[in-house]
């Protein structure tokens, strides 16, 4: 069964947005204004975490806390990137009955909201990427700087409290026909609680004590449900302010290296508005995609098949005519 129609994922491209200001050009200058902000914009909060371990180290967190902290957020960022991202919203792959239930679940319990909702509002954003219609772009209110600062809040966050909502059925009626993911969906309030419950349970009975449950709380379910939050909006945000661009698309997505482990391979986002529907984002070589190891691994186990893996032609066939010559230039080297 497909998970994403054609008439969705392979729509008309939308009105050009707004041309390109040569101050904005997102990862192509070395450096400016903009680059700079944005780079302090998404990492203060991970350094001030950072240093928030040592200084808590024995009396606020474990390694039990830690290692809950990183199992659950891999957990649920993996269920956001292969499950709602890859195979609900692009059908990258195909997948068995159970796997299909379980990518639900996972992705549920990254509490980042119900799965129909999550599908039909990020279908929209590549039906209008960077354009108008975009529920997240960051270049929404214009180029100058303030401009860019206020859209990169509303890309980040902002967007979420607005009150249009992107019609389900008209998005995501794959999604709504199937009783089984219909009802995950609606049951996003118990996922959520039983994601933010399993840590201190595990953290609880393992040092058999009240203080373990809750440092394990803190630590396995608040912190990390946060750190998961700005990793998956930093997509929305960063992704489309800044990195290169050596694929085409019809908008301002860029790869950002320094997200890539962090989000799961998300981060080479180029490729992906390049190439919406492919399995694996971070193509070229170096590029860490762990949502497409993972995804592998599911065809190998038989669980997935009908994997769309983009093969080379397909993706020099994507690259912009000076990068294509470059690679060119490099296969005769070697």
């Amino acid at each position: 069964m497909s998970t994403s129609p054609d008439v969705i994922e392979e729509a008309s491209p939308a009105p050009s947005a707004t041309p390109l200001a040569s101050a904005t050009l997102g990862g192509e200058q070395k450096r400016s204004i903009e680059q700079i902000t944005l780079l302090l914009f998404i990492t203060v909060p991970f350094l001030a975490l950072v240093a928030a371990v040592p200084l808590v180290w024995g009396w606020g967190v474990s390694w039990l806390d830690l290692g809950l902290l990183i199992f659950f957020y891999f957990l649920g960022c993996h269920g956001i990137t292969i499950g709602f991202h890859r195979y609900f919203t692009h059908g990258s792959f195909k997948a068995r009955r159970p796997l299909r239930i379980a990518l639900a679940i996972a992705g549920s319990m990254a509490v980042e909201g119900p799965l129909v909702r999550w599908v039909a509002d990020h279908r929209k954003h590549h039906r209008f990427s960077d354009a108008e219609g975009d529920p997240h772009s960051p270049w929404r209110f214009g180029e100058t700087v303030p401009a860019l600062m206020k859209g990169l809040w509303w890309a980040h966050i902002g967007w979420m409290f607005d009150e249009e909502q992107t019609p389900q059925d008209k998005y995501a009626p794959d999604l709504i026909s199937d009783p089984a993911i219909r009802a995950v969906s609606r049951q996003f309030v118990l996922w959520t609680v039983t994601s933010l419950l399993l840590p201190p349970l595990v953290g609880g009975l393992v040092t058999m004590s009240w203080w373990g449950a809750f440092t394990a709380f803190f630590w396995g379910s608040l912190v990390r449900v946060a750190l998961l939050h700005h990793v998956t909006w930093s997509i929305n945000s960063i992704c489309h302010a800044v990195g290169k661009r050596p694929f085409k698309s019809r908008d301002r997505s860029g790869n950002v290296w320094w997200l890539a482990v962090l989000s799961c391979g998300e981060s080479w986002h180029n490729l992906h508005h390049a190439d919406p529907t492919s399995a694996r984002h971070g193509v070229m070589r170096g590029q860490i995609d762990s949502s497409a190891r993972i995804i592998r691994w599911f065809e190998q186990l038989g669980w997935a098949h009908d994997v769309r893996w983009p093969s080379q032609s397909r993706i020099d066939s994507r690259r912009k005519a000076s990068d294509s010559r470059g690679a060119e230039r490099a296969a005769d080297a070697a």
